[in-house]
């Protein structure tokens, strides 16, 4: 056991010495350690997890165990591992459990760690992190820590360019492009020849292993049939009803059913219409939207490039980033006259800032439709923060009695 423990610390002072793009969160690490509670590090597959959570503790004094390990696995002694742990890393002050739901019984174990006063930091695959079971063991025990993709400001970073600078204003245009139509997977971004292979790949396995596997599905090609109409309609209102009618799945309930463990592990997220009754927001149809766009440019069957779809999926999967949460601060909104504002962000009881998201806005058409629609959302919702994000065009718009700020999303 300490044999293995030794050899994993060694990975982990190799892991730590290797360069890494700094995450740009909303989380203080500083803080989040200092607070007794575990720190649960939650996401989709592949998004740095792992290295966010070592990058946290990085200086300081910390033991480390991989259950991505066979040899831990097979030669697993709960008092043996507390011991060699002592030895190896004498005196720690934090433990960081990596991929731990591969431990047969490890909620149990980390709760008794915790009770211990174990100042505990975790990562795992998030189909078993995010379970009601995980909720149920650890009630009010972590603080959950979301990691996404990586953001277009962390992609100029890691390709050190910067938008401010006048004599790399071409580059970084070029870059937001690659970007909204590539998506920010940290493995594909220094190398996009591979994107689509790469993320197909990821796709599938995030169906069978994280979805089919947990969930014990025997019929995978209903699931992977609506996964693929999903990824395809992103963007757009869904109901169940219609999913099962359009895909002839076996019923209303099972379609429901894949809608929720595809959205489990953070591939789909289904952001409801704003109504102050809750009834009518319940019964409405929910727009579905994609945890990167590099998965719908390497899977779905579309046949035009969507260029307004992506970067409206991209603005939403940057609030998420920002904290807003679908159903309870982020919605979208249909005025009584059928227009439609793309995004509702909400504090409190209050609407907050009403956002459309227009690839190109130089049509006098294009231009009346968004701006008309944000108008009128804004006196439906007494709301006069109107925001529209565009591709490249920014200017403040006196339009009927309102002040309309537009940005393009390099300054969103």
């Amino acid at each position: 056991m300490k044999t293995t423990i030794l050899n994993q610390r060694a990975e982990r002072d190799e892991l730590m010495s290797r360069p890494y793009q700094q995450r740009h969160t909303r989380y203080d690490a500083d803080e989040l350690l200092q607070n007794p509670l575990i720190k649960l590090i939650t996401g989709p597959r592949r998004v740095g997890k792992s290295v966010f959570a070592l990058l946290m503790l990085q200086g300081k004094n910390f033991a480390y165990l991989n259950f991505d390990d066979n040899q831990l696995l097979e030669k697993w002694d709960e008092d043996l591992a507390m011991s060699a742990l002592e030895d190896v890393y004498p005196g720690y002050d934090f433990m960081l459990l990596d991929e731990v739901q591969n431990l047969p019984g490890w909620d149990l174990w980390v709760s008794k760690l915790y009770r211990r006063g174990k100042n505990l930091v975790i990562t795992g695959s998030n189909a078993n992190m995010l379970s009601r079971e995980m909720a149920t063991v650890l009630t009010g025990r972590y603080l959950q820590i979301e990691m996404l993709p990586f953001s277009l400001e962390e992609t100029m970073n890691w390709r050190n360019v910067s938008p401010q600078l006048e004599e790399q204003a071409a580059q970084a245009i070029t870059l937001a492009d690659d970007y909204m139509r590539n998506g920010g997977y940290p493995e594909t971004i220094p190398a996009r020849s591979i994107t689509k292979s790469y993320l197909s790949t990821l796709f599938d396995s995030i169906l069978l292993k994280d979805v089919a596997k947990r969930h014990k599905v025997r019929n995978t090609t209903d699931l992977y049939n609506l996964a693929t109409y999903l990824l395809s309609n992103f963007c757009n209102p869904i109901s169940a009803n219609d999913l099962a009618g359009e895909l002839g799945l076996s019923s209303v309930a099972t379609t429901k059913k894949f809608c929720d463990y595809l959205a489990e592990p953070y591939l789909f997220f289904y952001l409801p219409r704003f109504n102050n009754k809750l009834k009518l927001m319940t019964k409405a149809p929910k727009k579905v939207y994609v945890v990167d766009n590099g998965f719908v440019q390497s899977t779905a069957f579309n046949h035009s490039e969507n260029l307004g779809r992506l970067l409206e999926n991209q603005v939403f999967v940057e609030l998420l980033r920002r904290g807003y949460i679908p159903g309870q601060t982020l919605f979208y909104y249909r005025t009584r006259n059928d227009k439609e504002i793309d995004f509702v962000t909400r504090k409190g009881t209050k609407v907050e800032q009403l956002i459309q998201v227009c690839y190109d806005m130089t049509s006098e058409k294009t231009r009346k439709r968004e701006l008309n629609a944000l108008v009128e959302a804004a006196e439906e919702l007494h709301c006069e923060n109107l925001l529209v994000i565009t591709n490249d065009q920014q200017e403040y718009i006196k339009w009927k009695n309102s002040t309309i700020k537009v940005v393009n999303i390099g300054n969103f």
